[in-house]
């Protein structure tokens, strides 16, 4: 895991627990505190001690082409999420590097920035907002960026003073939110990366004597368990919720169903999911089914595999193929880069499309819904 010090973390690890525990893996979980050397010398020493499969979630690109590499001479699965080397892909590494998902996030922050904007208009007329982001050339924090200034084209009244990077953590993102508030007068708006970064950002302005909610609107990301709390308490307007339970539960499912034989289309190697974005109206769906759900495991984690369930299999969120100019846009291309033949085949042939059919008609455990092992 990239660093266990984020609640988002360690979300996904109860889920990548929950999944291993009903599909019957052992399963450790490894604290990789930000750094992709770190993360290296793990993958190594798991490598050596026969370890047969591994759910990387990256801080960023550093050691990807590295493990794949590792993963690959020694016959290791190994699937990746979040951080990554843009443009480099499953295909470029082998056929033991089974996936990369995240979530489609360009979409999903606009979405969450014009929350922020449109309270922001409706309180003031307008005014200042200011972001803070999280690992400065992490992939996710690029595209989350993108997705921000898309949305501020729509709302000429409201303008992005200024912005500093919050390391996905909530004690960073405290201290950019102190220099922003000694940098700029009259912010209306915060817009945060993530819900960790969220949680610093309202620290700092209730230190500050602002109110996060009345005075100040802001928005995350990720659909934390505490960024769904900010959200019931009403300091936080919005988050994407791309439930990190999931991502933990998605990957593990994935290694499970290529050790026992099953292999992913072309189409199937690439993908992303869909968040909701999270507000009053729905935040209490949330909380019932990912925080104040007891003992009642939030998925159906057997129904998730192609192995288990070979007919009946359901993704149970909205999951499709990535798309790598839609994710990795504006970042400029290594010389001499190609689109994967593989690639291309799958999306040129239809099979892209066909597998976005495919998952969408399998998909019938809603994301937002209860959940499907609730007792009635």
């Amino acid at each position: 895991m990239m660093t266990l010090r984020l609640e988002y973390v360690v979300n996904a690890d109860a889920g990548a627990h929950g999944a291993a525990a009903a599909l019957g893996l052992n399963i450790t979980s490894l604290d990789g505190q930000l750094d992709s050397e770190r993360q290296l010398n793990q993958f190594e020493q798991e490598v050596t001690s026969g370890v047969q499969a591994v759910m990387l979630h990256a801080p960023g690109g550093g050691s990807i082409k590295r493990i794949a590499q590792l993963a690959n001479e020694n016959k290791v699965w190994f699937d990746n999420t979040w951080g990554t080397l843009p443009w480099f892909t499953p295909f470029d590494a082998g056929e033991y590097y089974t996936l990369y998902a995240v979530p489609e996030e360009f979409s999903a922050h606009r979405a969450v920035t014009a929350e922020v904007c449109k309270a922001v208009v409706a309180k003031d007329g307008g005014g200042n907002i200011v972001g803070v982001t999280g690992v400065e050339g992490n992939s996710t924090d690029l595209i989350r960026s993108r997705g921000r200034d898309d949305a501020l084209k729509n709302f000429p009244k409201v303008k992005l003073v200024g912005e500093l990077p919050g390391k996905w953590n909530r004690e960073d993102s405290q201290k950019a939110m102190e220099d922003l508030l000694a940098r700029y007068k009259d912010i209306f708006g915060v817009v945060a990366q993530n819900d960790d970064v969220a949680d610093g950002c309202i620290a700092a302005l209730r230190a500050g004597g602002l109110k996060p909610g009345e005075d100040v609107f802001l928005s995350g990301a990720d659909g934390t368990t505490n960024g769904a709390q900010m959200i019931k308490q009403g300091r936080l307007l919005a988050t994407s919720a791309n439930v990190p339970a999931y991502m933990g539960a998605l990957l593990t499912t994935r290694l499970y169903d290529v050790l026992h034989g099953w292999r992913p289309r072309a189409s199937e190697r690439l993908m992303s999911w869909r968040s909701i974005t999270m507000t009053k109206t729905n935040v209490d769906a949330y909380l019932a089914r990912y925080v104040n759900n007891g003992d009642v495991p939030p998925f159906d984690y057997k129904k998730m595999s192609k192995v288990e369930h070979p007919n009946d299999w359901d993704p149970q969120a909205e999951l499709f193929p990535l798309d790598i100019d839609l994710e990795w846009g504006g970042i400029p291309k290594p010389p001499g880069w190609a689109y994967p033949t593989e690639y291309t085949k799958a999306r040129d042939s239809g099979e892209a499309l066909a597998v976005k059919e495919e998952y969408a008609a399998h998909y019938k455990i809603d994301f937002f819904g209860p959940s499907p092992l609730r007792k009635a």
